[in-house]
């Protein structure tokens, strides 16, 4: 079966090419000329992937993408003109998967669209359930549980959280985790990875004395596990 792809673009060319190309790739694809219009196609076309444009009429990108991640992980990739570190920054921290920045070669667009759905295709079948002392990090459910309370945690906190803790005591930089997590090229600015990290530990501090989320200065953070109570 094709996997359907919802292309929410106003400009007519682009959005044109786009459907077109993804085609003739095999792709099923719908789209949607505004951002209201997005929102209403994304419910009834269910697709696999979205590809979002941020400057459009109705309703910007990030009112979208914002929409999507209320009840959904369906990934989203953010097509725009700007380039500014800032729109990265917030795009990722919104639940984005990924950022192409117009003008784009649509080889890029095809790469990323497969990179993205493998990378999707990964954490639906692998291992989704982590417990340590006090703390279940649960990706099934999309649920983080503190000393046996459910904390809302937003979808990219509970995933950079279970990605660390998937390989416990192991140090990985900013660059590895925005690679690993977000899937993005690094792009020379690691707040991103800072703020959801920060995040988590106003939720985990002092939860445990058998764990903990650590800064590993000048490299960058590790979910370190007591070996005497690991």
């Amino acid at each position: 079966m094709a996997r359907k792809v919802l292309i929410v673009e106003d400009e007519t060319n682009i959005a044109e090419l786009l459907h077109l190309y993804l085609e003739k790739e095999g792709f099923e694809t719908a789209v949607a000329p505004d951002g209201g219009k997005g929102v209403e196609l994304f419910r009834s076309f269910q697709p696999d992937l979205v590809l979002l444009d941020i400057m459009l009429p109705v309703m910007d990108g990030w009112s979208v993408l914002k929409k999507i991640r209320e009840n959904d992980r369906t990934p989203v990739i953010m097509l725009t003109a700007k380039g500014e570190t800032d729109d990265k920054v917030n795009g990722l921290e919104m639940g984005a998967d990924d950022y192409i920045v117009k003008p784009f070669e649509m080889k890029e667009v095809l790469a990323r669209i497969h990179a993205v759905l493998r990378r999707f295709g990964e954490e639906e079948t692998g291992e989704k359930k982590l417990s340590f002392d006090k703390l279940v990090i649960n990706l099934d459910s999309y649920e983080l549980l503190v000393d046996g309370k459910r904390v809302d945690t937003p979808p990219k906190e509970l995933e950079l959280l279970f990605h660390l803790a998937s390989s416990p005591n192991r140090v990985f930089t900013r660059n590895q985790l925005l690679d690993e997590v977000w899937g993005f090229d690094y792009f020379g600015d690691s707040r991103t990875v800072d703020v959801h990290i920060k995040r988590l530990r106003e939720k985990l501090e002092g939860v445990s004395e058998q764990w903990c989320l650590k800064t590993v200065w000048g490299v960058g953070y590790k979910f370190e596990v007591n070996a005497a109570n690991g």
